[in-house]
């Protein structure tokens, strides 16, 4: 049987929190291994290139950030990614059940900002900055077993690494779903990781090309609400100046899985503002209950969000070893990407300050 490989900390996924926790424990000179089950980095941020024009790219996970979130700000700055202010201009579409209306003003879009090369391209820039092999795609964790009282052990399905800490940054009910813990996690902490939910979990997000902004032009901020769906908000998240024209739209997961749901969407887009909705150029859904690495089969169940945060997740677990940094473990802007940058620099402060006293990194 092969030897476990050695290393200070082990990442257990590789979206921004995890990317930035293996940045700080790299910088600090710690021995990182970064596993992630994707094939690719960035986790809940995923940008795809517009149909129109390829060198723009659009969001089908995390879009935004907002003032006040100055990780996020210094993490585009750092990495060269150029911003947009959302949108606001126009008025907000309303649709009920017995029909649609005009509302003066953008009644849902507030001042917040984009990423011009898609969100996903801030997590690109922090796996840039790891060295080669630190971060193995298409390597999800099986399962984290105890070493004595000095290590936990991580399996994957074709290796076992020992770490002297491990960084858990997926969300706590996908963990406890997808690792084998071996019960060993204290029960209040399995019932609690069991239950919060996870952020856009729940979700499918779906976004429409258009060869112009026509809404914009009949006055319309591309904002609406709606009461009868199956898109419950859109918002207008079109490129600068306008290109490639773009709006978007959240629904339930589980009606994005319904037969005809497409053609239902372009439906009421045609509703909502015009006929020339009705006939996008492309089309792109991601249905993130659907993601086996974002989602447990219990997904649809979790409803609490007071559990976001919450005090246990701020504390490591197996012996002071094993630490908790998804965004739904931070205590503020959980479920943000502001709040996934804050969880994973806590995690890393964390076992930053475990080692203080320890022996050399291992390398």
């Amino acid at each position: 049987m092969l030897q476990p490989t050695e290393h200070d900390v082990v990442v257990i996924g590789a979206g921004v929190s995890g990317l930035v926790a293996a940045t700080a424990l790299h910088e600090a000179g710690l021995g990182v291994v970064c596993l992630e089950a994707r094939d690719r980095v960035g986790g809940r941020l995923l940008s795809v290139p517009s149909a129109a024009d390829p060198s723009r790219a659009l969001d089908l996970g995390a879009s935004w950030f907002w003032d006040g979130e100055e990780r996020v700000r210094t993490l585009a700055r750092q990495g060269e990614v150029a911003l947009i202010d959302q949108h606001l201009a126009g008025d907000t579409m309303l649709q009920e059940t017995s029909g649609v209306r005009r509302l003066p003003g953008n009644l849902l879009d507030v001042p917040s900002y984009r990423f011009v090369p898609g969100a996903q391209q801030l997590a690109d820039s922090l796996a840039a900055q790891l060295p080669a092999g630190t971060i193995r795609l298409g390597t999800p964790a099986t399962a984290i077993t105890t070493a004595a009282t000095t290590a936990l052990l991580v399996h994957t399905l074709t290796t076992t690494l020992r770490a002297r800490h491990v960084v858990l940054a997926v969300p706590p009910a996908l963990a406890t779903e997808r690792i084998d813990l071996g019960g060993a996690l204290d029960d209040d902490l399995e019932r609690l990781a069991r239950a919060t939910p996870v952020w856009m979990g729940t979700t499918a997000k779906v976004v429409a090309e258009y060869a112009g902004p026509f809404w914009r032009e009949a006055g319309l901020a591309g904002a609406a609400f709606s009461r009868t769906g199956p898109l419950r908000e859109v918002h207008d998240v079109s490129g600068p100046d306008a290109h490639p024209a773009v709006l978007f739209g959240f629904a339930h997961g589980r009606t994005a899985t319904l037969h005809g749901f497409e053609e239902a969407v372009t439906a009421q887009l045609a509703q909502l503002f015009g006929p020339a909705a009705a006939h996008p150029r492309a089309l792109h859904v991601r249905n993130w209950s659907a993601e086996h690495w974002t989602a447990p089969s219990t997904v649809h169940h979790l409803t609490d969000r007071s559990l976001f945060g919450h005090s246990v997740y701020q504390r490591p677990s197996l012996g002071g070893r094993l630490h908790w940094a998804s965004t739904e473990t931070a205590t503020m802007s959980a479920g943000h990407i502001e709040g996934a940058l804050t969880a994973g620099e806590r995690a890393a402060r964390a076992v930053l300050a475990a080692l203080g006293s320890s022996t050399s990194p291992s390398h």
